[in-house]
């Protein structure tokens, strides 16, 4: 009585061969599925590796200066309101604007600015939009174009020798980039230090491979395809391990990117997508006739959806694992059942934060859209607002579908590695670092979780069962 429990031990039992054997067993179906692919991924990566001949590409840089013209950074010492000059007023940056800021008048806003690199504070100029919009305030750091000594026409007599270009948002991103990071760490420990680790390796494949693919005209969906495969293989197998719970995900993701890429590619053609009346789209068109802008919004719908697709993903073969663990009884289809039951709540709430993810991020073409007084049906459908709506519906579709795949091959691999022998079941590997949870989970609900991942009743229940049972 009672041998089946464990008290000063953590309860494992040592696998068993049968348990060894076909564990190793869905180790080998799961690589014999995945190496062959990240191998075709990898040789694919490198055939499409983009040359870096940028050759008769060339962008005028918006901040590149005129001899003697520079562009200095400081700290707003004061804030003013004049009455502008009338060579302010005809500056280039200032204009006709002044009027409609003011009224018909001609007040102009000037901070006096203490240059970082040291000096008598300058009278800048803020543009009428920022005044208008935003303002500036004492304390604030800005930069902005030092025309004192400048040469030629931007030396025109009477022009402003100081004009406002930007905020200077060094010091405000590094704190959110350097809290967001403690947050992740503290939270989810190691597991968290590698995830960021793996964005940045992420970030790495976009920029140097994905994004100079497209502007040499590489074929876009493939692209799309193995820059995103490859950023999935490492980011997941780096932030979780290589395990099978991992290469269940793994697959699910790949699925749901097979998915995605397909009908993205067909919704660019049919709805015929093209990037008319983008400013961005434009001047990449003008640049370059091998920069197709329907490849690059094609690129962005797959792109888009890769984080929520893995968050889904990855947390389904968990859930999976969990269930399992509590209930390493219960068969395959009620297991799967079971998980779906969770997947169903997670597809409500991700489609909900990728609509939303994308309406704030268009918020300011929703606003125009909406004062224009356009039925909903036309505005949904017109060129501003189609390749949200797109990406919305090609990503909620491709992550939908992820999950049942993702959980019927969960289901598969956990019933093969789990054996239950003599009425109880061999512990994996894999299930190790999530028996402190089960035991947390277990210890406030005052329960015990034994070897096979049941829960044992509180043990006043079970003294007075040993009891009964010595009566």
């Amino acid at each position: 009585m009672g041998s089946g429990h464990s008290h000063g031990h953590t309860g494992h039992l040592e696998p068993t061969a049968q348990s060894i054997a076909a564990r190793r067993k869905a180790n080998r179906i799961l690589a014999a599925v995945l190496i062959p692919l990240t191998l075709l991924t990898l040789a694919a990566m490198a055939a499409l590796w983009p040359s870096g001949n940028r050759e008769g590409l060339t962008l005028a840089n918006p901040y590149a200066a005129a001899p003697g013209v520079t562009f200095d950074t400081g700290r707003i010492q004061r804030v003013v309101t004049e009455s502008c000059s009338p060579a302010t007023a005809q500056d280039p940056q200032q204009g006709s604007q002044d009027g409609a800021q003011n009224g018909g008048g001609s007040q102009c806003t000037f901070a006096f600015t203490e240059p970082d690199k040291g000096g008598n504070p300058v009278k800048v100029v803020i543009n009428p939009d920022i005044a208008k919009s935003h303002g500036v305030r004492v304390g604030d750091n800005i930069r902005y174009l030092n025309l004192s000594n400048a040469q030629g026409a931007a030396a025109a007599q009477g022009s402003p020798s100081y004009i406002f270009v930007d905020f200077v948002r060094t010091m405000p991103i590094i704190l959110l980039a350097v809290l967001y990071a403690l947050v992740v760490v503290a939270v989810a420990r190691w597991r968290g230090l590698r995830a960021l680790i793996g964005l940045v390796g992420a970030y790495f494949v976009l920029v140097s491979f994905m994004l100079p693919g497209l502007v040499e005209g590489k074929p876009p969906l493939l692209l799309a395809l193995v820059g995103s495969t490859v950023i999935m293989i490492g980011v997941l197998y780096f932030a979780h391990g290589f395990s099978a719970r991992t290469s269940t995900a793994l697959l699910g993701t790949i699925f749901g990117l097979g998915i995605t890429a397909l009908l993205a590619a067909w919704a660019t053609d049919a709805a015929n997508l093209a990037g008319v009346g983008n400013h961005d789209a434009a001047t990449l068109t003008n640049i370059s006739g091998s920069i197709s802008i329907s490849g690059i919004i094609l690129c962005g719908l797959i792109i888009s959806g890769l984080g929520v697709l893995n968050d889904v993903t990855i947390t389904q073969s968990s859930a999976v694992w969990e269930l399992y663990e509590l209930a390493p009884a219960t068969s395959a289809r009620k297991l799967f059942t079971s998980a779906m039951r969770i997947g169903r709540d997670h597809i409500a709430s991700t489609v909900y934060t990728i609509a939303f993810a994308y309406a704030g991020a268009a918020l300011p073409v929703l606003i125009i859209v909406m004062l224009y007084d356009r039925p909903l049906g036309e505005a949904l459908t017109s060129a501003e607002l189609s390749e949200e709506v797109i990406r919305t519906l090609v990503g909620s579709i491709g992550l939908v579908l992820a999950i049942p795949v993702t959980t019927l091959i969960a289901v598969l691999v956990v019933k093969a590695t789990g054996i239950r022998t003599g009425g109880q079941t061999a512990v994996t590997p894999d299930d190790v670092d999530d028996t402190g949870a089960l035991a947390a989970a277990a210890a406030v609900a005052g329960e015990t979780p034994t070897a096979d991942g049941a829960l044992e009743p509180p043990a006043e229940t079970r003294r007075g069962r040993r009891a009964a049972q010595r009566g």
